[in-house]
């Protein structure tokens, strides 16, 4: 019996899909339930499981995109499996069969000896001139000799030759790093995107890790981020500025009563932007460990379209890379997206002496068709307050029982 195996839909909106990788090959062996290729979404990268046991026939190609429901591949179920288990390809079969032997190439006529694309005496005058190596230049000519012509249209190198490699590759890129262009370009577009920045004095969160990183580890097995400080001050912010956590729809707004934030993380096909699902009822524990969930998922490859729908609003965190500074780009429909940076030692005045403190740049990029420079600032300005204090603010002037411990 042969089966069609087609295209399943990895979500509602998702229409064609793109083939990343073959597993395996043609005419090989797969068992039930075989991750046999990977898929590209405009959201994620997927694996495609066998639906049965047999010989493959690939009928797509790698970079081929293909709608949901199309027919990618054949499985013989009445196949059977090769002794040992192991995969016997067809291509592998094909090279066991005895072959003619392919008659020998006529040598070369003795006429032809000239190098490909040796320039005529006329040519040879001009480059020299224009200081031009004829390898550097395509002949058109007979056997891509180099003519007259040539010579007199080759344009000298603008640079210094080094003798170094001048190579260049062209890929096509993946579905998902094409939508990622589409909705950044569109972000750029049809948003009036502003930013605001502050600074952010990291010594009490420090302190903080310092005291209890060992203790909270030791009880949930997961270490204390600054993710679940961040996220929680976000939350709060949010709640005292809710035209941050709203959308624009057509000529309406859209508030929201629930805060799903967004969290970017760096997968092995790009930047994929999963979402804690009301972040604002999580603990610090609670956010840690689903922040954890999400990144190892993304980089394994396992992230499903759910997991990355929605979101009312987005951190992301370049500091993990370096970066200083930034103006982080909204993730639409969303109106606005915290970048956090790196924390760097700098001089800063505090009771009127100059101190050494460690302080993180924040960027917020807002919709300013929907919200206002009192709301983006005073936002921002909450979330300073908020990491500046947090054991007043976000714990309640309890710290053991806000993290559990």
């Amino acid at each position: 019996m042969i089966l069609e195996m087609k295209v399943p839909s990895p979500g509602e909106s998702i229409k064609e899909v793109e083939i990343a990788t073959w597993l395996v090959k043609d005419g090989d062996y797969v068992e039930k339930d075989q991750a046999i290729a990977e898929v590209d979404s405009d959201k994620a990268t997927l694996e495609l499981p066998a639906e049965a046991s047999g010989i493959i026939t690939l009928k797509a190609e790698e970079g081929d995109a293909v709608a949901v429901g199309q027919v990618v591949c054949l499985i013989d179920t009445s196949a059977a499996k090769p002794e040992g288990g192991a995969a016997a390809p067809a291509a592998e079969k094909a090279a066991e069969a005895p072959k003619a032997e392919a008659p020998k190439a006529a040598p070369a006529p003795a006429a032809a000896t000239y190098a490909t694309n040796a320039p005529s005496p006329a040519a040879r005058k001009i480059l020299d001139e224009k200081n031009i190596q004829p390898t550097d230049i395509v002949g058109t000519g007979k056997g891509g000799r180099v003519t007259k012509d040539d010579a007199v249209n080759a344009v000298p190198s603008m640079g210094t030759p080094t003798g170094g490699s001048r190579g260049s590759e062209r890929t096509k890129l993946s579905m998902l790093r094409r939508k990622v262009a589409e909705r950044l370009v569109a972000a750029k577009n049809e948003t009036a995107m502003l930013t605001t920045f502050n600074e952010v004095d990291m010594s009490a969160i420090y302190a903080l890790r310092d005291q209890y990183k060992e203790e909270f580890k030791a009880k949930h097995q997961m270490g204390l981020g600054f993710m679940s400080f961040f996220t929680k001050a976000v939350t709060r912010a949010l709640q005292l500025y809710p035209d941050v956590n709203s959308m624009i729809d057509g000529q309406e707004k859209i508030s929201y009563d629930f805060c799903d934030i967004s969290v970017a993380v760096s997968g092995p096909k790009g930047l994929m932007v999963p979402v804690v699902r009301n972040a604002e009822n999580l603990t610090f524990r609670g956010v840690e460990a689903e922040i954890k969930r999400l990144a190892i998922r993304a980089r394994d490859g396992q992230i499903t379209v759910d997991e990355m729908t929605g979101g009312t609003f987005t951190i992301s965190n370049g500091g993990v890379f370096g970066s200083m500074l930034s103006t982080p780009i909204i993730n639409p429909p969303q109106s606005g997206i915290l970048g956090m940076h790196n924390v760097v030692e700098r001089a800063v005045v505090k009771n009127g002496q100059i101190v050494i403190a460690p302080v993180m740049f924040v960027a917020l990029s807002y919709d300013h068709r929907i919200i206002d420079g009192r709301e983006s600032v005073g936002f921002l300005v909450a979330v300073k307050e908020a990491l500046e204090n947090p054991v007043e603010i976000l714990m309640d002037n309890n710290p053991k029982k806000a993290l559990e411990l």
